[in-house]
């Protein structure tokens, strides 16, 4: 079938819409008619080359929508259902997954590989197989995806904000609560709040912390950060430390999520500077892959044990964590539809990760 989608030709390009073709799902797959996808920083790392994939490739990893179609095998959900996709499959069954990792599931090496995880293409244009980010493709009216990236919900699921849960909202409440382990009555500090850290702020107040400190230097960002829990803002780091001293009484911060749009070995030592005895530093941002030094003091790692842990998909379980991110978002704790800063049509898809690094979206989101 023919539908329309974003595709990236080539590193520091812009996104460009046509019509592609699209293969029916096959073995384990399903199709999608898309509702809606958020523009997430991950995206325009495809465009940078800090998340190296093979070109061209229909972006996009952020989805919701509905099943259209089942291919052979299928039996766990059925044309009709409503779905969330996950960007990391997890299929349940490999020992990662086994031992309730499902965000570092074997599958989940396929997701910068392009082709499907049988090592076909579903997408197609102008002669060439196209890619799909994190094997969905989200930037598409419909996708065909494996089954072990898809999540049902609830019928009335509001699947315009549920795709939002796909990645960002559960990779950033999962780096407080899951990989940070944020408990009642913590400070935490949350480095860049955007469309991962604002959500990280959203998991620490719900977590009970009693002081969130949104560190960023936009200002729109750390006003709007109150409204998802911060209880104090800073714009850069030295204010942050003297901020967390004075609340602390010099003990400082027990928590410290990293999350600005990209990661560098700088901010290490920085984070590590924010938290206290036996502090746990999340680094949640992407940084280039062939970045392999970063600076710290390890006489704080020794003598206060202090600790830095990696976070993907906020050490979350998707089948049980996104349904669980919509629960808390029925019940008023989780805010999705404040995230949402601007709406697009698919062929204003540039102009939305213009205003992502002009700062002033939380989230945008294509409406199919």
């Amino acid at each position: 079938m023919k539908t329309k989608a974003a595709v990236l030709w080539g590193l520091h390009q812009k996104w460009e819409v046509e019509e592609v073709e699209l293969d029916g799902p096959k073995q384990a797959e399903v199709m999608v008619k898309l509702t809606a996808t958020g523009l997430c920083h991950s995206d325009d790392h495809l465009v940078t080359g800090d998340m190296p994939m093979r070109m061209p490739v229909v972006g996009g990893h952020e989805g919701a929508g509905v099943v259209v179609e089942v291919g052979p095998g299928v039996t766990d959900v059925a044309e009709g259902d409503s779905v969330v996709l996950s960007f990391i499959p997890a299929c349940g069954r490999c020992l990662p997954c086994a031992r309730g990792m499902s965000n570092l599931c074997v599958q989940g090496a396929a997701i910068v590989a392009g082709p499907q995880l049988d090592g076909t293409f579903r997408f197609h244009a102008k002669g060439q197989d196209l890619s799909q980010m994190c094997v969905l493709g989200t930037f598409s009216e419909y996708t065909v995806v494996p089954t072990s990236s898809v999540v049902r919900v609830d019928d009335g699921t509001a699947l315009d904000k549920a795709a939002l849960v796909g990645c960002g909202v559960t990779t950033g409440y999962g780096s407080a609560v899951n990989t940070g382990e944020v408990a009642d009555g913590d400070t935490v500090v949350v480095m860049g709040v955007g469309g991962i850290g604002m959500n990280a702020v959203q998991g620490a107040r719900i977590a009970g912390a009693r002081n969130i400190i949104a560190l960023d230097p936009v200002e729109y960002k750390r006003t709007r950060s109150r409204e998802f829990g911060a209880t104090h803002v800073a714009a850069t780091v030295e204010e942050a430390q003297g901020l967390v001293a004075e609340l602390t009484r010099g003990a400082l911060a027990d928590v410290c999520v990293v999350t600005p749009s990209s990661a560098e070995g700088a901010y290490v030592a920085q984070a590590l500077s924010l938290v206290g005895k036996r502090g746990r530093v999340v680094m949640t941002a992407i940084p280039h892959p062939t970045d392999t030094s970063v600076d710290m003091s390890l006489f704080d790692l020794t003598l206060y044990e202090k600790q830095v842990r990696g976070s993907l998909f906020g050490s979350s379980n998707p089948r049980s964590d996104i349904p669980k991110m919509l629960d808390l978002y029925r019940s008023g704790q989780l805010k999705l539809d404040e995230l949402i800063t601007r709406e697009y049509a698919l062929e204003d898809i540039n102009q939305g990760f213009e205003d992502m690094h002009d700062g002033v979206n939380l989230r945008g989101l294509i409406r199919f």
